[in-house]
């Protein structure tokens, strides 16, 4: 395949486009990005949808390097982690 981008960018780009490819995930990175810091109980309250659904989401958006988690108590605050994947989110806004 020829182009600027080499193979290993490419597959790493594809698996996190795919990480984000879901309703409740940008809505979770629209939450985020709306509210810096929340824990799983403000995002599942917000997005009107169950803890285990929420949960999982964020395990998804944590495993693909899109969301920070840190622990406070017994609490996890979750953030962006990087501002960018809004920009895809406004990005779409315009080309949809």
């Amino acid at each position: 395949m020829r182009t600027h981008f080499n193979e290993e960018f490419l597959i790493e780009s594809t698996e996190t486009l795919r990480a984000i490819a879901h309703p409740t995930r940008l809505a979770i990175i629209d939450l985020l990005h709306t509210n810096g810091q929340l824990n799983v109980t403000d995002i599942y309250t917000k997005l009107q949808i169950e803890q285990a659904i929420a949960s999982h989401h964020l395990r998804i958006l944590k495993n693909k390097n899109v969301v920070n988690v840190q622990r406070e108590g017994k609490n996890s605050i979750y953030s962006l982690a990087s501002a960018d994947f809004y920009e895809i989110l406004k990005t779409l806004t315009r080309v949809i």
